[in-house]
Order: structure tokens, then C-alpha cells, then sequence
């Protein structure tokens, strides 16, 4: 244990010294493909800037565990006070972006998987997937891997959650919305005012409560975030648009969702993407009584994560600090990255 602590570290100080911003993990995947192989690991396979890996004795017959985080990083923001590229440990801080979203997952479940992959005879095969584009969320991240993955029996996804086992995950969809009227001369009384259509609308959107309530996160949330229309003062807009963030919990689809609104209101609705669905897995589950024995607690996340694009049961679940993701001087505890290795060693040896 201790070594596959040492060289996680050593793994996540090249991670972060090593630009890899959304679209561009060329690097970083370059960095992973050669721990893997270092380690003895023969079944590495690349596609765009993800890389996976199956366990020595896969067997095609034996349910499969996925394990993924992701290795792409924000832009670092302004408010750096050290270089965000160069990993400085003080104390018990690792510092550096990624470092805490996702890196310390990345190698965390790295080690794991290193641990049993040469194990024969498991329950379950692994598979561990480090994949791209998860903070853009990406056409070219987990979502082109998935169908080489075959068939999977649960996931692991790594983020920031100081360990805790998020047992859901909302979902997300942005939904675009248009209210035709007709143009007119605002000193007549002419055309049809589409911003008064417009409001009709938004104050249904504003008081509506999705009568299904989720046990972990409440109600479906709606927000109007944008709203545009008009040309000139003296013309009455014939168009109104407006824009809706709406947070989905896991007793809807985004599809429902979005058509629910279309039946209640007069403008035309456009969803940007419904591919950001919401996510869970019951709390009897093996995975998370496992984690619950370790002392660990469940919880409803509010982010969104690659989780999002998982067809399959999922717990997300990760060393680090969710409040420290996209943060200036963002950086990890060392304890923390041991503690990911030990727990998650911990709780997938009660499965396999």
C-alpha cells in the first residue's frame, strides 16, 4: 500500500505539471498509458485522449466494475497566486490544478485497480477508464468510450467528495424557449407583444412544482437565467427569447421534463441537450453498504459529473474537496489521496 501511495503521488505531480485542459489531454493520457504499462498492466487501450484498462483475467461471462474519473482540468482562473503547473507539497498540501478535480480520483482508483489486477478467480471483472472533455462534458470524453466498454454491472465515478458516497446526482438540462408575437407600431394598437407571452410563460416555469419529489434532493429546480427581445423602443417584438436551467432529480428524465413544459406553456421549447441525465444507485446496494461499514455517509450530490452520461447504477465518490474544485492555489491533502487508495482497496474487496 505504501508504494502504490508513493508512486500515486509521484503519478499526480506529473499530472498537474502537465497542461490538460479540456480537448487538449494529450499529455496527461501519454502520462497515465505509461504508469499502467509500468505496473505491469498489458490490456491498455486509447481512444481520443481516454485510456482504459481491463483486469488480467477478464472474463467476457463475469459482470464488469467500472472505475473512471477524468484527467482534463479547467482553465486555471485569475486568481492564482502560484503557478498552477508546478506541484509544490508544503506541509500536508499538494498543490497544483487538478490536483483536487480530478487528479487525486485519477490515481487514486489508478492504484486500485493496480492492486488487483493481477488477482484471479474475482466475482467481477474492472476496468478502470481515465477519459477526457469531462469539465466541457465532451463529445470525445466517456461518452465515445462507453460502447467499447461492453457490458457494465456499476460504476465508480471519481470526484471531490471527501470520501462520502453520493448515491445521486442531479441532472442537467438547458432548455432554450421562444415566444412568437406579432410586430406592431407601439403607439397603436397593433401586433401581438411577445415579451407579455414571454411572461406568462415565465411565471408558470417560476411556481410550477413537478408533483414527483425525490427522497435525496426534493423537487425538479427551474431557473429562467436569460431572457432577450425587441429592436427598437417604438416596435413591438415579435420574438422573446428566454433560457431555462433546469436541475432534474433522479424520479424524472430530462426528457419528461421537457415535456411537461412543452404541455403547459405557449412558447416554443428547444432543449440545448438532454444527454446530462440524472443519476443513482440504491442505498442497499453492495458498493455503498460496503463504504456505510467503513463509516462512510451517502448523500445527494448537486453537481453534475460524467456520472451523468452512465446508463448503469453509480456511486460517485472521490478524495478531495468538492468546495476546492475550479478554486485559485487549488490543492489536495496527501492523507487524502492515501485514504482514497485504502477505501476504495477496502470496499471492493467485500464485492470482488
Amino acid at each position: 500500500m505504501d508504494q502504490l501511495y508513493n508512486d500515486s503521488v509521484e503519478l499526480l505531480k506529473a499530472l498537474i505539471a502537465t497542461p490538460s485542459p479540456s480537448k487538449h489531454e494529450e499529455g496527461t493520457a501519454q502520462l497515465i498509458e505509461r504508469y499502467l504499462a509500468g505496473h505491469g498492466v498489458e490490456h491498455i487501450h486509447r481512444l481520443h485522449n481516454n485510456i482504459w484498462a481491463t483486469s488480467e483475467d477478464f472474463d467476457p461471462a463475469r459482470p464488469t466494475i467500472l472505475l473512471n474519473s477524468h484527467h482534463d482540468t479547467v482553465a486555471p482562473n485569475t486568481g492564482y497566486t502560484r503557478d498552477p503547473y508546478l506541484p509544490t507539497i508544503e506541509g500536508e498540501r499538494l498543490y497544483g490544478l487538478g490536483s483536487n478535480d480530478a487528479g487525486a480520483s485519477v490515481v487514486s482508483l489508478l492504484a486500485a485497480f493496480v492492486h488487483f489486477y493481477h488477482r484471479k478467480g474475482m466475482k467481477y471483472n474492472l476496468i478502470v477508464a481515465t477519459t477526457g472533455e469531462e469539465e466541457n462534458s465532451g463529445a470525445n470524453g466517456l461518452e465515445s468510450v462507453l460502447p467499447q466498454l461492453g457490458p457494465l454491472s456499476f460504476a465508480i465515478v471519481g470526484e471531490p467528495t471527501q470520501m462520502q458516497l453520493a448515491i445521486a446526482e442531479r441532472g442537467l438540462t438547458v432548455v432554450d424557449c421562444i415566444a412568437h408575437g406579432k410586430a406592431g407600431h407601439a403607439a397603436r394598437d397593433e401586433g401581438e407583444n411577445a415579451i407579455y407571452k414571454a411572461i406568462k410563460d415565465i411565471e408558470w416555469l417560476r411556481t410550477y412544482q413537478f408533483p414527483r419529489k425525490s427522497e435525496m434532493f426534493g423537487a425538479v429546480k427551474m431557473s429562467v437565467t436569460m431572457i432577450g427581445a425587441g429592436t427598437q423602443h417604438n416596435v413591438v417584438p415579435a420574438e422573446c427569447r428566454f433560457t431555462v436551467d433546469i436541475r432534474v432529480t433522479d424520479r424524472y428524465t430530462n426528457e419528461e421534463v421537457v415535456e411537461e413544459i412543452r404541455r403547459n406553456i405557449t412558447s416554443e421549447v428547444v432543449p440545448r441537450s438532454t444527454r446530462l441525465k440524472p443519476s443513482s444507485i440504491d442505498p442497499a446496494h453492495p458498493i455503498v453498504r460496503a463504504g456505510i461499514a467503513l463509516g462512510r455517509t451517502t448523500y445527494g450530490s448537486p453537481t453534475t459529473s460524467d456520472q451523468a452520461l452512465l446508463d448503469i447504477p453509480s456511486l460517485k465518490m472521490g478524495p478531495g474537496d468538492s468546495a476546492r474544485s475550479h478554486s485559485a492555489d487549488e490543492f489536495v491533502l496527501l492523507s487524502e489521496i492515501r485514504e482514497g487508495i485504502e477505501l476504495y482497496v477496502k470496499m471492493l474487496e467485500t464485492v470482488l
